[in-house]
C-alpha cells in the first residue's frame, strides 16, 4: 500500500495535466506563442512511468476465460446440504435445503451469490431447531494474482472470509484455500472443493484441518432451478 498509492496519484494527475494540456492547446489563441510549461516531474526510481502503467492496468481489467467460467454459473439454484457435526465419521449429517442466485456485475469481472435456508441450531431448551440462514459470497478472478479470489460473509457471524483458488480443467473442479478463526485463537485450514459436473449441477466439498488430520465436514448440491 505504500508504494501504490503514490503510484495512482501521479498516474491519475499526470492523466488530468494532460488532458488539460491537450484542451488548452487546441483551444486557446495563446497556444502557439505561449511558453513552454515546466516538464513533469519523473516517477521516482523504480516506479513505472504513468503512461505505461495506465497500458497495463487496462490490459489487466480485462475479462478472460477465467471470468467466462465463473459466468457460466450464473442463475437460480436449488441446493441440499449436508453437514458433519459430529467428528465420528460413522454419525449421521445434518441435512437441510436452501436457494441460491449467482449474477454478474461490473461488467462480469465478479460475481456475487446470495444464499437463503435454514440451519439446524441448538436452541435454550438444548433441542435442534431450524434457523433462518441468509450469506452471500463475492466471486472473481484476479488478474494480478492470476487466482480466484472470494468473500463470504453470513448471518452466523461477524467475519469476513477470504479465499484464493485454481481450477482444473480436466476436472472441471475450482480448489480454493482459506485459514478461519471461527473462535478467539482456534485457527483452522480450509479446503473448498467446487465441481461443475454439468451446467445444471455443482457439488461443493468442505474439508476442515482438525487435529492435524483433514476430514470433510460439509456437502452442498446445487441443481439449476427447474431442472432435477
Amino acid at each position: 500500500m505504500k508504494t501504490f498509492t503514490p503510484l495512482i496519484t501521479i498516474l491519475f494527475a499526470t492523466l488530468i495535466v494532460t488532458s488539460a494540456f491537450a484542451q488548452s492547446a487546441g483551444t486557446s489563441p495563446l497556444s502557439a506563442s505561449s511558453p513552454p510549461t515546466a516538464a513533469q516531474p519523473a516517477p521516482p526510481a523504480g516506479q513505472p512511468n504513468p503512461q505505461e502503467m495506465m497500458k497495463q492496468m487496462m490490459e489487466l481489467s480485462k475479462l478472460n476465460e477465467n471470468h467466462k467460467l465463473l459466468a457460466d454459473m450464473d442463475g437460480n439454484w436449488n441446493y441440499t446440504i449436508k453437514m458433519w457435526m459430529n467428528p465420528d465419521p460413522m454419525a449421521k449429517p445434518q441435512e437441510s435445503k436452501g436457494t441460491a442466485t449467482r449474477k454478474s456485475i461490473m461488467g462480469g469481472r465478479y460475481f456475487v451469490m446470495d444464499v437463503t435456508g435454514k440451519m439446524q441450531m441448538p436452541g435454550a431448551d438444548g433441542k435442534m431447531k431450524d434457523m433462518q440462514f441468509k450469506g452471500m459470497a463475492v466471486e472473481g478472478y484476479d488478474n494480478v494474482k492470476k487466482k480466484f479470489v472470494a468473500s463470504w460473509v453470513d448471518s452466523m457471524g461477524t467475519g469476513i472470509q477470504s479465499s484464493e483458488g485454481t481450477y482444473d480443467p480436466a476436472t472441471k473442479t475450482f480448489t480454493y484455500t482459506m485459514e478461519m478463526e471461527p473462535m478467539p485463537g482456534m485457527k483452522q485450514q480450509v479446503r473448498e472443493v467446487l465441481k461443475a459436473t454439468d451446467k445444471d449441477h455443482m457439488m461443493l466439498e468442505w474439508y476442515e484441518t482438525q487435529g492435524g488430520q483433514e476430514r470433510k465436514t460439509m456437502e452442498i448440491a446445487y441443481t439449476r432451478a427447474g431442472k432435477k
